[in-house]
């Protein structure tokens, strides 16, 4: 198992293209990966301030602060030395053609998942996760969903390609079990009555504990397969104000990590970091805060496989 770079080689921001400085690959199903990350530079679905299209390079500029650090703090384990990590570059499609990158990034993922490799996907907008779902049902059936964000993004008087709207299009698809998924962090016009998931909104899950609040989604999920999804507009915008649709009163990044440590054990089959938008981002905090939630989701997945060794 190679590490993420020897330190001989390189100096800490000479030739950073891939995500934790891995090398670009692709032809990520003809490597021995377990992991592979996937950029979707996609922002034609956001209804507020475009710009996420830009998010997949922000992030893997920004996980170069990460990259540096063998075993990362809390964790007992080093994660370079756990799994094989691909970066695959960033899906191409033809530019302006939402009914292509939707197809295509379905395909994609249909292809990874096929060749028994999880994948990790940064955005874009948060409109990506519906096509991942779609690729990740073929192979896990029904998923129980986790869903981190300001907004419910169950809007059913969305257009066909919206980025709140696919959360209703995905229980009704039957790609997810609304009665085993719930919402952390929603601080928006919400109607239960619209639709069945549960929600721990931002006011009441800043007073839980992060313990109290993986509990509710551990009670929530069981034993399904786990597909989770986070919006960087859970954090408040101190946090993360590089994102198209900020709301006042989020999470801060310190208790949303907190919360994705605490699924260690849960049975998670896909993952997903969206809507970071650096044009308004200041000194890469939202950037950072993107990839650092996406490395804390590699090592819940990497030890709930069974793969860190004792």
């Amino acid at each position: 198992m190679s590490t993420f770079a020897e330190k001989a080689d390189y100096s800490l921001y000479s030739n950073a293209f891939g995500y934790l400085r891995q090398p670009l690959n692709f032809k990520p199903t003809e490597t021995d990966a377990d992991v592979v990350v996937i950029g979707l530079p996609f922002d034609m679905a956001t209804t507020g301030r475009s710009g996420g299209r830009m998010g997949p390079d922000a992030i893997r500029r920004a996980s170069v602060n990460l990259a540096w650090e063998e075993t990362r703090w809390p964790w007992d384990f080093s994660i370079s030395e756990t799994i094989n990590i691909v970066d695959a570059g960033d899906l191409v499609f033809d530019c302006g053609d939402q009914e292509d990158f939707t197809t295509r990034l379905e395909g994609f993922a249909t292809r990874i998942l096929d060749s028994d490799k999880a994948l990790l996907s940064f955005g874009g907008d948060h409109f990506v996760t519906l096509p991942l779902l779609r690729a990740h049902y073929k192979k896990y059936g029904k998923m129980a969903l986790l869903h981190f964000d300001a907004h419910t993004d169950t809007y059913s008087q969305g257009s066909k390609y919206d980025h709140g709207t696919m959360f209703f299009h995905a229980p009704n698809e039957g790609l997810i079990a609304p009665e085993n998924s719930i919402q952390v962090g929603i601080r928006t016009e919400y109607n239960t009555a619209d639709h069945a998931f549960k929600v721990i909104d931002a006011a009441t899950a800043n007073d839980l504990t992060a313990a109290q609040i993986v509990e509710q989604i551990k009670q929530r999920v069981g034993d399904m397969p786990l597909y989770v999804t986070f919006d960087i507009d859970c954090l408040d915008p101190a946090y993360a104000p590089g994102t198209g649709t900020p709301v006042c009163g989020g999470l801060t990044s310190d208790k949303a990590m907190k919360i994705i440590r605490g699924l260690r054990g849960m049975n998670i089959v896909g993952m997903d970091v969206v809507e970071v938008a650096p044009a308004y981002d200041s000194a890469d905090i939202t950037a950072l805060a993107g990839a650092t939630l996406g490395l804390e989701l590699l090592h819940v997945w990497a030890e709930g496989k069974g793969l860190v060794k004792k």
